[in-house]
């Protein structure tokens, strides 16, 4: 049977549940033990897809179409292995569920409570993954901080599942924080006792704490927290501020994280976790022998996690290039005719961001403009390719008024069009157009050189595509569409043949990028910003 590991947090948030979670998974994985994770969300949306980005950063979609939290981002970059609906669930799907049933008549007349009806969903849920047999250990991350009224459902239901499952067969790792206080010029526990004691309120004990630092832990720190939070000395792991999140996981293994784990599991592996690729990638992120601006046109920036899966793949395509990606956000409302020029100087290439509604959309056109005109690398994700249609529309088809219908719903010219199957819905949550989808590239294409081969598949989370009415007049002029879905002819990919690196993707290839498979197109993106960087110097 599977064995279960659940990541709680206090103190404060913003921790890095996820962080730790994956890192731990990580090493586990190494050690040749099948793993998943798992995120439990106190918050009462059915998912984060309606969620403003400012509310809760990206929101990240899997394989099969949920949208999910961005942690779950972490997770497949750390494992390299896709994550699924089950890996996501919210306070408001199980609501959800256990109001449908009582309103079937599942519970025989009985009143439906929090204990035992939700807090039993939530059990359930938790172990959906592990009934396959396909994982020996399933971590489950809580969202939130111990203390949280929104968590206590979740905190009983781990309570109880721990008692059905036996001390072997589960544990708790506790992520909190031992802040410094510069004055006193010392480590202050008493936050992590206190956090400590309401978990223990809640009949939980932590077998594991681990605690975010930004000094590194004494002996005498250690014991005091063993002693008064009832955990053994060696449990007691220090977790350091890292200048990178891909340190996590080796400084886990020298904290002994993963032996400490498999020992209070009672799990034998011989075999010490290979992470030599692992070193390989942080060895080539860490000592770059070149060096590149890219800017990130975007109406979210000042929330680096609105973006987060982009700026990890710019991370990893660095590292395959050798290259320090140095991103500078720049706001798509500031961009004006006047100013673009002086706003992109010294880029060596520009991605033009994903994104919703008209804010900023005339910035990004403008961008887009000087960035074709000066044939500087380009790279377009969602509106940034729809946006790219647009700007092509505009000033070189000669459409004046060309628009996505999102825009206006009036143009003379959608370019951009409702694809037929959202004309008659009305539900916004969950009913984009979701997950992965098919995409074949034509041949002696930019794209089909990129990806090595003419069958790919993407994800996808959007409502408008490419009116394909216009699609002639765009080739004739130059801008082909170089992927497109077999079924439907849904324009996937377009570029520029006479430019030196101009490519936007309907999709989002962030989300598939990994450490151990960077996403070939950031990885010839960063690529070709280099080439024009060296172009451009001599």
């Amino acid at each position: 049977m599977s064995k279960y590991i659940f990541v709680t947090g206090g103190v404060t948030s913003s921790l890095g549940k996820g962080i730790i979670a994956a890192s731990l998974a990580k090493l586990l994985q190494a050690r040749g033990l099948k793993v998943t994770i798992q995120k439990f969300d106190p918050y009462i949306n059915i998912d984060p897809g309606t969620l403003n980005p400012y509310e809760h950063g990206e929101c990240f979609v899997t394989e099969d179409g949920a949208e999910t939290d961005l942690d779950l981002g972490h997770y497949e970059r750390f494992l390299n292995v896709p994550t699924s609906q089950a890996n996501n669930v919210t306070t408001g799907r199980i609501y959800q569920h256990v109001i449908q049933k009582e309103r079937e008549g599942a519970y025989l007349g009985k009143t439906v409570q929090v204990v035992p009806h939700i807090t039993d969903e939530i059990k359930r849920r938790m172990q959906l993954l592990g009934e396959s047999g396909e994982y020996d250990i399933i971590i489950t991350e809580l969202g939130g901080t111990v203390g949280d009224i929104e968590s206590l459902p979740f905190i009983e239901a781990v309570r109880q599942l721990r008692w059905e499952l036996g001390s072997s067969n589960s544990l708790v790792i506790h992520l909190t924080l031992i802040p410094y206080l510069a004055a006193a010029g010392e480590l202050k526990t008493k936050p992590t006792q206190h956090s400590v004691k309401t978990l223990l309120e809640y009949g939980i004990q932590p077998d594991i704490l681990v605690c975010r630092t930004e000094h590194k832990l004494t002996q005498d720190i250690r014991k005091k927290l063993a002693l008064f939070c009832n955990v053994n000395i060696n449990a007691v792991i220090e977790s350091i501020d890292a200048s990178t999140i891909y340190d996590v996981p080796l400084l886990m293994l020298k904290e002994q994280l993963d032996k400490t784990v498999l020992t209070k599991l009672k799990l034998s592996t011989k075999i010490e976790p290979d992470l030599e690729n692992w070193k390989t990638f942080l060895g080539k992120l860490k000592n770059p022998t070149n060096e590149v601006n890219i800017g990130l046109v975007g109406k979210y920036i000042e929330l680096p996690d609105a973006y987060k899966s982009i700026n990890e793949a710019f991370i990893h395509a660095g590292s395959a290039n050798e290259t320090k990606v140095k991103v500078k956000s720049i706001a798509a409302e500031s961009i004006n005719d006047e100013n673009v020029a002086d706003k992109l100087k010294g880029l060596d290439g520009i991605l033009v961001a994903p994104g919703f509604g008209a804010r900023g959309l005339e910035g990004k056109l403008v961008a887009i403009k000087y960035i074709r005109e000066q044939r500087i690398p380009f790279f377009g994700i969602c509106l940034g390719m729809q946006c790219s249609v647009i700007e092509f529309a505009r000033n070189v088809l000669s459409l004046k008024d060309a628009n996505s219908f999102e825009m206006d719903e009036q143009t003379k010219h959608p370019v951009i069009n409702l694809m037929e199957e959202q004309k008659s819905i009305k539900n916004m949550g969950g009913t984009m157009r979701l997950g992965a989808y098919d995409c074949e590239l034509r041949k002696g294409t930019k794209a089909q050189a990129i990806y090595g081969k003419s069958k790919i598949t993407e994800r996808h989370r959007h409502r408008y595509e490419f009116n394909n009415e216009y699609l002639a007049q765009f080739e004739a002029a130059g801008m082909i569409a170089s992927g497109k879905n077999p079924k439907t002819g849904l324009v996937e990919i377009v570029e520029l043949k006479d430019h030196p690196f101009y490519v936007a993707g309907q999709f989002h290839p962030e989300l598939k990028s990994t450490v151990a498979n960077p996403h070939p197109l950031f990885v010839s993106f960063v690529a070709a910003a280099l080439t024009h960087k060296k172009a451009a110097s001599k």
